[in-house]
């Protein structure tokens, strides 16, 4: 049977851990965040966890559903920290590629927490803010329901995508990545035009852009799209 997870009420009256700490979901995701980035998905277990914590890996049990309820945390907490980082204006459009980039941005901040989390759904409040912030924009904007749940949908999985393949890149040791990077100018910008007509012409180009992320100009294709449509009364 699995462990009940404790109310927070009764977590906050627990004493402090041996390092004089007093223990909150907070404090628990903040150093799995910190032990992604030093160990990488593999290095987070609950008896690593309870050691940075100095309390016992059993004590994971009382705030979350395991190590899977951590991971949802997290993933919650990087979708609070985009949102926290946002401030709107009132434009729909700017406000959506605003929101876009924080979301992004704060998953290339954690990439090994960002290839952990980015496929879940958390069901969290923090998460459940920003989605109700972005179907809020778009209905007030004027989409209708069915349009403004396409558009979310497209948005979210778009910034989620990116930032899935982009922290993969950052996830690597810096000489894997760095090797991968030099392709662009070692081989494809080297070979002959004779064979490969179209890479050679445009080489210079590749070298300067694909190693970018490409997520500002799709996202910007997306929110071009729908305010297209929008403005034609077919949003």
């Amino acid at each position: 049977m699995p462990k009940k997870v404790v109310p927070e009420a009764e977590r906050r009256r627990r004493r402090p851990t041996r390092q004089g700490t007093v223990l909150s979901e907070r404090l628990i995701v903040r150093t799995a965040l910190r032990m992604l980035h030093e160990h990488g998905a593999a290095g987070l277990t609950a008896r690593r966890l309870g050691a940075a914590l100095g309390a016992d890996p059993s004590t994971l049990y009382r705030y979350f559903a395991g190590l899977d309820g951590l991971t949802r945390a997290i993933g919650e907490e990087l979708m609070g920290r985009a949102l926290d980082s946002w401030t709107p204006t009132g434009t729909w459009r700017a406000d959506l590629r605003a929101l876009g980039l924080a979301i992004h941005a704060s998953y290339l901040a954690h990439p090994h927490a960002a290839l952990l989390t980015a496929s879940r759904v958390t069901g969290r409040p923090r998460e459940i803010a920003v989605d109700e912030t972005i179907l809020g924009i778009l209905r007030g904007a004027g989409f209708d329901d069915a349009d403004a749940v396409g558009v979310y949908h497209a948005f979210i999985d778009l910034a989620l995508a990116f930032a899935a393949l982009d922290a993969g890149a950052l996830a690597i040791k810096d000489e894997v990545r760095e090797a991968d990077e030099e392709v662009w100018t070692s081989t494809y910008a080297r070979l002959p035009a004779e064979t490969h007509p179209h890479i050679a012409a445009t080489a210079h180009l590749l070298a300067e852009r694909m190693n970018l992320s490409a997520y500002p100009v799709v996202l910007d294709t997306l929110l071009g799209q729908a305010e297209a449509r929008l403005a034609a009364g077919r949003p």
